[in-house]
């Protein structure tokens, strides 16, 4: 091994690849408050910008696009790599080899120092494709030439995990449960502060390089006893829990879309990954690291202080406080809809038509008998309107009317607000402004929706048609109105 592979990399920036996700969201505010020069990479841009992190660089990158990582990756001392590709579907485990080949050489052409890998605790010769692909994106990213350091960690508690999300839908709406064996299943469960500081602290120390350490908390606790002192957090009943033989890990994911709004896919994984009793065997991390000693109660009760911490400011962002309606009992992760129209026009214009809603003569654009029957039934519920039934001129951040609260105006580029409505749950909808590479505008309706329980996900599923069918005539009729208002202005469009 080199001198450069045993020597700590020397001071310098560190990039946070998967910054948007849920570790890497944390993580790079975590290392910046910490004095470290972080730049913080994602598919998406507008993902990462939604954060608004202070003294943070951000790229674009893709983990399988080689190019990208080795710009993103110039003159980087230290890469994260928190990449997972369970949301794709199936065929996940392909798709991470070829993103952790990818990265490998990209962080070799680039003169990356360490790599950071945080991947999960498995048994030997896991035989479930989640924990099997965890071990082999390690495996790949040595093969590389970069040294690199591996965290296997149990499951995080923290706002936005998988598997606590999972819990906590399911512990908050679900009085009796029917559940596989895997229910009475140890694991070590470790706050997500833990695993922050690990995953910071690590890269840093000599000898780490090459090393595979297994992180967890102070407890080994059944999946059944995490989800009673949940519970007992939420101010719940204890759930009474049915194990039954005949139901595995595989056929109880299936039902996770009807009791859950976490990622249907991400779920999946996660769950049929929990037929094995786990433990962290720390040694070698404890010859480096003082252990981690928050109990699972602790990090809980971390979790709903933190969480009102999360705000969304000029747009929708996963997990807002206010977005959930300020309570613990409501999901972190949104079900979320979107339909999309195109004109000619310029955002201009489609700002100029969107000044318009919820006036007494424009209303919602489109089948405004519907929406005042949603709204003459949510006051047969006891509810109450947000505001005067009708505005006038440029919404603005705080105005209220009709069922709405304004979130957010950004003129030219989005309007997010926030319902009123009376429904098992709590969201709003988002209405963004985007120029076309090649001229013209592209407008996007989305309803975001954070459900609670079974009651919330029926709600949405059963209205989901409507709302669908709803805002894409929402969005043809505001692209052809802010094309005849171009044209009448001698803008020469069509929509």
């Amino acid at each position: 091994m080199s001198e450069q592979a045993t020597a700590p990399p020397r001071d310098g920036r560190v990039l946070v690849l998967g910054a948007s996700g849920y570790i890497g969201r944390h993580l790079v505010p975590y290392l910046r408050d910490r004095g470290v020069a972080v730049r913080a990479a994602g598919r998406r841009l507008s993902a990462l910008r939604a954060e608004r992190w202070d003294n943070v660089e951000l790229v674009q990158a893709d983990a399988l696009d080689l190019q990208s990582l080795v710009r993103a990756l110039n003159g980087v001392s230290v890469a994260y790599y928190l990449v997972h590709s369970m949301a794709v579907g199936a065929d996940f485990p392909e798709q991470d080899r070829r993103a952790a080949r990818i990265f490998a050489q990209a962080a070799a052409e680039a003169g990356v120092q360490r790599i950071v890998y945080l991947g999960g605790l498995s048994p030997a010769n896991p035989d479930t494709p989640h924990l099997a692909s965890r071990v082999e994106t390690g495996e790949i990213l040595r093969q590389g030439s970069v040294p690199v350091i591996e965290v296997r960690a149990g499951i995080i508690i923290g706002p936005g995990s998988a598997a606590f999300e999972v819990m906590r839908d399911l512990v908050a709406h679900l009085p009796v449960m029917v559940t596989p064996r895997w229910v009475r299943r140890k694991s070590p469960p470790i706050a997500l502060d833990d695993i922050l500081a690990h995953l910071a602290r690590l890269p840093w120390i000599p000898g780490a390089e090459d090393g595979i350490y297994e992180a967890g908390g102070p407890e080994n606790l059944t999946y059944e006893e995490m989800m009673r002192i949940l519970a007992h957090e939420l101010g719940q009943r204890e759930p009474f829990v049915i194990p039954v033989p005949v139901l595995t890990p595989q056929l109880s994911s299936y039902w996770l879309a009807f009791v859950s709004a976490t990622p249907v896919r991400v779920a999946r994984a996660l769950i049929t990954g929990l037929k094995y009793d786990l433990s962290a065997d720390d040694r070698s991390l404890r010859a480096l690291l003082p252990p981690a000693r928050t109990d699972f109660r602790e990090a809980v009760r971390r979790v709903f202080r933190d969480e009102q911490d999360i705000h969304a400011a000029d747009r929708w962002r996963e997990g807002a406080w206010e977005l959930r309606g300020k309570r613990h009992d409501i999901s972190f992760y949104a079900k979320t809809l979107t339909r999309t129209a195109e004109t000619d026009a310029s955002p201009a214009a489609v700002w100029d038509v969107l000044g318009d809603i919820g006036t007494r003569g424009t209303g919602y654009f489109y089948l405004n008998p519907v929406w005042r029957l949603r709204k003459s039934l949510d006051a047969l519920l006891g509810g109450r309107p947000a505001g005067p039934s009708t505005r006038r001129g440029d919404p603005y951040a705080g105005e209220r009317f009709d069922i709405w609260r304004v979130l957010a105006s950004v003129p030219e580029r989005r309007l997010t607000l926030l319902s009123g409505l009376i429904a098992p749950g709590s969201g709003g909808m988002e209405i963004a402004i985007a120029e076309r590479p090649d001229g013209g505008t592209r407008v996007s309706a989305t309803i975001y929706w954070h459900v609670a329980g079974f009651r919330g996900l029926l709600y949405w599923y059963a209205l989901g048609p409507g709302h669908a069918f709803m805002l894409a005539g929402m969005t043809r009729a505001i692209a052809r109105q802010a094309a005849a208002r171009a044209a009448s202005a001698g803008e020469g469009v069509r929509a």
